[in-house]
């Protein structure tokens, strides 16, 4: 009897990274993705992660690994030895993880403005870091998208730390991609204005529903719309597809009217 795809994965002990996955666009991810592989869901509230397995499909096959990825000094030895501890090896990676507050210039200390960066960018870099290294992952890793922001393309104000690191993201995306092929791919998805529950009270407020219907043509995103594309980039039928910015915002970049 032909085992299924999902099966497959199991038996080889093959995982997908993902990060940010213990709320908004990070979960739905994970719940996406969950009926055909297996997931190492990172956050740093366990609690939380442990939420999204239950809503996954087959929760029992997937790992939960608490971690606070600003805390960038203990992030490779921790990731190296929960590979090792388990016995899994990581084919496809999802950086979903992001943390943000609208804060003018003069307002940003230099602390915020590192875990802003550590959480968003650094973080990223050294868990590649680690996925490449032949004695920890075996040569395993194929496909990586790095959920990016379209912040990192245009200016806002109040949004200067945020779209730095985004911007950081997606230039590393663009130099791995042509070191690590042909053997990984290295895609960066571009949402605009997404509902999640994180950002339902900034809907709530009138003005932005207005200033969102005025500039978004497609209106605003659903996270689904984010999980078929970051499925699609990880696939087989991606596979001529790397070093890539996919803006995915309901025409936002390219509407001049507003």
């Amino acid at each position: 009897m032909m085992e299924s795809r999902s099966e497959e994965r199991i038996v080889d002990n093959h995982c997908t990274l993902i990060t940010g996955a213990s709320s908004g666009i990070g979960r739905e991810i994970a719940k996406g993705l969950s009926a055909e592989r297996r997931l190492i869901l990172n956050g740093r509230d366990e609690k939380r992660l442990e939420e999204t397995r239950e809503a996954c499909s087959s929760p029992e096959r997937h790992l939960v690994w608490p971690q606070a990825l600003d805390r960038v000094a203990d992030l490779q030895r921790g990731f190296t030895e929960l590979l090792a501890r388990h016995q899994v090896r990581v084919d496809s990676y999802v950086h979903c993880a992001g943390t943000h507050k609208v804060l003018p210039l003069r307002s940003i200390e230099i602390d915020y403005a590192l875990e802003v960066l550590n959480t968003n960018f650094t973080s990223a870099f050294a868990l590649m870091s680690v996925l490449v290294k032949k004695k920890v992952n075996d040569q395993k890793l194929r496909s990586v998208v790095f959920v990016s922001s379209i912040a990192s393309q245009f200016g806002a104000k109040g949004m200067s730390i945020y779209a730095a690191s985004k911007g950081a993201l997606d230039a590393l995306m663009r130099s791995l991609a042509v070191e690590l092929a042909p053997d990984v791919r290295v895609n960066s998805v571009l949402p605009g204005a997404i509902k999640t529950e994180m950002t339902k009270a900034i809907f709530a407020r009138p003005e932005v529903e207005e200033r969102f219907k005025r500039d978004y043509p497609l209106g605003v995103g659903e996270p689904d719309d984010i999980v078929h594309i970051v499925e699609f980039l990880l696939s087989e039928r991606a596979r001529w597809i790397t070093g890539q910015q996919l803006i995915i915002d309901g025409g936002r970049t390219v509407n001049i009217t507003a």
